[in-house]
């Protein structure tokens, strides 16, 4: 298997344990896939939003990374 093998399944490997951890905290599917593909969003953040009663929804809303254009 060469290094870019690897790499591309580490990456869909921490994706779905991403996805897992928030479908687990109570996002809805569509939204936890959305956020676990993206590396920019600090999951353990998201998840303490919502463990402490932020809709998930306003918790990506809240941690949403700047969008590089508005720099």
């Amino acid at each position: 298997m060469s290094s870019e093998t690897r790499s591309a399944v580490a990456r869909t490997e921490i994706t779905r344990w991403r996805r897992k951890q928030l479908l687990d905290s109570g996002f809805p599917r569509a939204l936890a896939a959305r956020v676990a593909a993206d590396a920019r969003f600090d999951l353990h953040e998201l998840i303490q939003l919502v463990e402490r009663g932020c809709r998930p929804d306003l918790a990506v809303r809240i941690l949403a990374p700047l969008d590089e254009s508005a720099r």
